[in-house]
């Protein structure tokens, strides 16, 4: 368990580390807006059982995905979210948490 919360946690720098390769925040806008803005709501602060995400680093974004993507349990909200998930790129998981930090600060 530990294992793979630390390949987690390595991805999730790697991706969003200064030497990956530019992340694309207008794609991550995209996809934030067509698979996470229904439940996080349009400014990323969160309703009823879904954690706000405005705040949050890039990099634990970014971990999380890599987690739910992986089939890793999380908490509650893991059904709703391993399948959205699982249908993500690495790109995508950086663009997305690129968005998602640079725009909800």
């Amino acid at each position: 368990m530990k294992l793979k919360y630390l390949a987690a946690a390595l991805l999730a720098n790697l991706l969003c580390s200064p030497l990956a390769s530019a992340q694309d925040v207008e794609a991550g806008g995209k996809i934030y807006k067509k698979q996470c803005r229904s439940c996080h709501g349009p400014k990323a602060q969160g309703m009823a059982s879904f954690p706000k995400l405005a705040g949050q680093p890039a990099d634990y974004i970014a971990m999380r995905l890599t987690q739910y993507r992986s089939g890793e349990k999380i908490g509650p909200n893991t059904p709703l979210m391993a399948p959205r998930a699982k249908k993500l790129s690495d790109e995508d998981i950086a663009n997305i948490s690129s968005f998602i930090a640079t725009t909800f600060e």
